[in-house]
């Protein structure tokens, strides 16, 4: 064969390539996330990484969508209505306790925002200010279950404070009008809705600085699904991963993704304090220096002591706590 009948070939081949249908590329994998409750401050992270593309290199497409309150995303996930949910671990441990098929993905919040907290000029800073003071709870809310364990850490008694009952509404409309000093709810949550509807500057008392050890909201998944999918995971994870990363050096642009899928979520300034109170709940001590989601062993088997103590969940748990949680997901990285 001669070089000239080559090239002539080569061409040919050329030719017929260049004409065939270009492979498709492949489509990214549809993904809900449904978070705990209405969007505020501390989901920032979600829509900065949709809009930065973190979640597209992963191929994937995320939809998230707000909650209910964390009982009804822990269902939706258990029934395999959504993917992943961001909601209150605690709460899908007593779930996962009662023979829901659910774990947790990732702990983001490792220590407990729960927090007493009234308007800054009232001069309540400490545990001990709150002596002589009206206290707004929910009964049988999962701050009003911690509740007596903060009392005992911070040396208080019930009695030297006057309790008033209600829902969440009626909550802050009695530290709004001025009916109760403080309420029980969570810094970066209630804080900003008291704040948003009167302006005036909020301090909270929290649990976490009088030894209560309670991991918060995390990422949470059905097993058989992360067994089914375990790819997926690991991309939703990663990318999850680096939008708490992102949210974390660029606050503003974090709100700003919030803005842009939802107008209508709150004010700039407002959701801005609400994530930035939120990100020192992300580690402990022993994470610090760690990726987002490194929840260690003992901060976990201490979360569910208190909740076999303070929070109803079954003395049975203690004999495995890893049952609650998962590391296998995440980025690799340096875990304790």
């Amino acid at each position: 064969m001669t070089p000239r009948t080559v090239a002539g070939l080569a061409l040919l081949a050329g030719a017929l390539i260049a004409g065939l249908p270009a492979a498709p590329a492949r489509a990214a994998d549809k993904v809900v996330l449904m978070l705990n409750w209405y969007v505020y401050g501390e989901h920032a992270p979600f829509y900065y990484g949709r809009e930065t593309g973190l979640y597209a290199a992963e191929g994937i497409d995320l939809e998230i969508q707000e909650g209910r309150g964390s009982a009804v995303t822990v269902q939706a996930v258990a029934a395999r209505t959504v993917q992943f949910g961001y909601a209150d671990v605690p709460t899908m441990m007593k779930a996962a306790a009662k023979g829901a098929p659910v774990t947790a993905a990732g702990v983001l919040l490792q220590r407990c925002p729960m927090s007493a907290m009234g308007f800054s000029d009232k001069n309540i800073r400490r545990a001990e200010d709150m002596r002589g003071r009206t206290i707004a709870t929910t009964p049988g809310d999962s701050m009003s279950q911690i509740w007596p364990l903060f009392l005992k850490k911070a040396g208080l008694k019930e009695s030297e404070m006057r309790i008033v009952a209600g829902d969440a509404q009626t909550k802050l409309n009695a530290v709004i009008n001025g009916q109760a000093d403080m309420l029980l709810g969570y810094v970066m949550d209630q804080s900003m809705k008291i704040k948003d509807a009167t302006g005036r500057a909020v301090t909270p008392v929290a649990f976490a600085d009088y030894g209560v050890t309670l991991v918060s909201s995390g990422i949470v998944a059905n097993t058989d699904w992360l067994k089914d999918n375990p790819d997926l995971a690991r991309r939703f994870m990663s990318a999850t991963t680096r939008a708490v990363e992102g949210a974390e050096k660029a606050p503003r642009a974090a709100v700003d993704a919030v803005l842009k899928a939802l107008p209508k979520a709150g004010r700039p300034e407002t959701l801005l304090e609400g994530f930035n109170l939120t990100v020192p709940f992300y580690r402990t001590p022993e994470t610090q220096g760690l990726r987002p989601f490194q929840v260690t062993d003992a901060t976990m088997a201490e979360t569910v002591n208190v909740l076999v103590e303070y929070g109803g969940l079954s003395a049975a748990a203690k004999a495995d706590p890893k049952a609650f949680y998962t590391r296998q997901y995440l980025p690799a990285g340096q875990t304790n």
